[in-house]
């Protein structure tokens, strides 16, 4: 299995996990917390299929990368995805981000620029910026996160298990666009990660995106649900095209936060409409 060292911690090394497949022009997916790379297993043939280079990594704390105890925060994701790309000596790809994932997009753009970046995808982001601040009153109440945070401290498992279920709307779509396996493998992944990982996320979370998304001088897609419970549309995709200038959203009906899996054919094709596109903004 291929992995890439990005550190150490004490006595050990801090190895991300990726998958590597086909060739042509690449594309690196972020998956969303709680998850792994698996959470693209509907994306990668697709991609595949239409020529595409795909890489898929796990963030660390998550899947099969290291648990260290810190760097829970979009500096270092920034700098772990930065590695992996420096690694790979990835040139002229494309970079998808689904839920936190996002974050990555947004981050890497802000720290590192775009010359090599041809184009960005947003899928249930939590990009512009969540929290709501004197600067930003759009957003949501810090209460919220706390509460969130105390959930996962009380009991992970149970916390994950609701989330997987708002994760897929599963009141509304449970039997109809995902199976209740489909639930139990999201959190058998969850519960897997990395307990301190899972609580940091969410002060990540609530991260100011919005002077790094003054960097996105290349094509710019986000694609988000409008029944979002994890990341509700109001407070984040929609108000991307005002931090984005070019920026195209497109909302889906009925979608939830997961709608990678669960509208497959609606993010896949207009995923593959954004990559395959001709031409690129000049800078």
């Amino acid at each position: 299995m291929p992995f890439i060292c990005v550190g150490t911690e004490n006595s050990g090394k801090i190895n991300l996990y990726y998958e590597d497949y086909g060739t042509g022009d690449p594309v690196i997916l972020i998956h969303g917390y709680p998850l792994s790379g698996r959470a693209w297993e509907r994306q990668i043939p697709a991609l595949l299929d239409a020529g595409h280079r795909v890489i898929a990594y796990d963030r660390r704390g998550f899947g099969q990368s290291s648990q260290p105890w810190s760097g829970y925060d979009y500096d270092t994701f920034a700098e772990d995805l930065n590695q992996l790309v420096t690694k790979l000596e990835l040139r002229q790809f494309s970079l998808v981000g689904h839920s936190m994932g996002g974050g990555e997009v947004a981050r890497y753009m802000g720290k590192y620029g775009t010359r090599n970046v041809k184009k960005a995808v947003f899928i249930s982001a939590v990009p512009p910026f969540l929290l709501k601040t004197a600067d930003n009153p759009q957003g949501i109440d810090g209460g919220v996160f706390d509460g969130i945070k105390n959930a996962v401290a009380a009991d992970r498992p149970a916390f994950l298990a609701q989330f997987c279920a708002d994760f897929y709307n599963v009141d509304v779509l449970g039997g109809k666009r995902v199976s209740r396996h489909d639930v139990q493998a999201s959190w058998n992944i969850s519960v897997a990660a990395s307990p301190k990982g899972t609580f940091d996320c969410v002060d990540a979370w609530l991260t100011d995106f919005r002077k790094d998304l003054s960097h996105a001088n290349i094509p710019v897609l986000v694609i988000h649900g409008d029944s979002d419970r994890i990341v509700p549309l109001p407070f984040s995709g929609k108000r991307m095209p005002d931090f984005v200038k070019h920026a195209k959203l497109m909302v889906i009906q009925g979608g939830p936060h997961g709608i990678p899996w669960t509208h497959t054919d609606q993010v896949n094709r207009a995923l593959l409409d954004c990559l395959d596109a001709f031409g690129r903004r000049e800078h």
